[in-house]
């Protein structure tokens, strides 16, 4: 890592593999160091794109050669709003935090980042987000969609779910009204109320009744022209959800980037927040992988000796 810090290189070196761990990978059998070694490479090579992706952003500052020093004073403030920039020092910031991970836990989070951040830059790039600004126009605008997608779908369901009681009391109201007829024709309050009590019938008609006369304009509709508009408002209710769902999709990557940016911009909260802690659990796995590491590769070389000794 000192050799590439030297050379002005930003890359995580690989995990060393030892003389067993490279035996287990050439005969096509996957360890542990072996693939965290390939997510390694992977992600430094993301990093590269990254980085040339970023290079590609300030660019233009190149093309103003005649006001070079004051497009250089003008870089620096700008440069504090450019979100690129700021996703490169969210990482530099959790490289920080994590100094007192194990060294796999270091390069397992890196990795991450290098992930999460690369995509992140793709999708700003695809949306045309370059500055903090254009990323709370768009998250408000975003806001405002979701909202204007979910008011138009609420009356529909509201009365998508009346037509369902609707059409539930009509089919209780029918099937009870028999039971019902006969609980009307007792005189004799105790007995009126034993027969209520033996038949569920008579409750369930008098909640029929009552919902129906809570909807009077229903009163003259027949049971297929429900039918039919509730098929209606299911479909315009389908429509509503496809864009709805890709706002929703982009409010949570938005979230995800403001939060990034915001780790990154001095004063904010969460720039204020405690580094997190590495998983017990996954510090625990790492120093035990550690130690068979270690006990593996001297039984190695032991045997290396042995067969070169016959």
């Amino acid at each position: 890592m000192r050799s590439y810090a030297r050379q002005g290189l930003d890359i995580v070196p690989t995990v060393h593999e030892g003389a067993a761990v490279r035996q287990m990978e050439k005969r096509g059998i996957q360890t542990n160091i072996g693939n965290l070694n390939r997510e390694i490479r992977a992600a430094n090579r993301l990093m590269k794109s990254i980085r040339q992706l970023i290079q590609n952003l300030k660019g233009w500052i190149t093309e103003l050669g005649e006001k070079r020093k004051e497009l250089l004073a003008q870089k620096a403030a700008e440069e504090a709003v450019f979100l690129p920039n700021l996703l490169m020092k969210y990482m530099e910031i959790r490289k920080e935090e994590r100094k007192d991970w194990t060294r796999a836990g270091q390069n397992r989070g890196t990795s991450q980042d290098l992930k999460a951040v690369s995509e992140a830059l793709s999708y700003l790039r695809q949306k045309g987000l370059s500055t903090v600004e254009d990323l709370e126009v768009f998250l408000e605008s975003s806001g405002k969609s979701a909202a204007d997608y979910r008011n138009q779908m609420k009356p529909k369901e509201a009365r998508s779910k009346v037509i369902d009681g609707i059409l539930a009391s009509r089919t209780d109201s029918k099937e009870c009204k028999p039971v019902y007829d006969k609980y009307q024709k007792i005189f004799f309050k105790k007995t009126k109320e034993k027969f209520k009590q033996e038949h569920p019938e008579v409750a369930r008609y008098e909640k029929a009744a009552a919902y129906l006369a809570k909807h009077p304009d229903d009163k003259d509709s027949t049971q297929k022209e429900l039918q039919e508009e509730q098929e209606t408002l299911l479909s315009e209710i389908a429509e509503l959800k496809v864009p709805l769902t890709e706002v929703q999709e982009d409010l949570k990557k938005l979230r995800d980037i403001r939060y990034w940016v915001r780790k990154a911009t001095p004063g904010t909260e969460e720039s204020k927040e405690p580094p997190k802690k590495q998983p017990i659990k996954e510090a625990l796995q790492d120093k035990v992988d550690e130690k068979k590491a270690k006990r593996t590769i001297p039984a190695q070389t032991k045997r290396k000796q042995q067969d070169m000794e016959l």
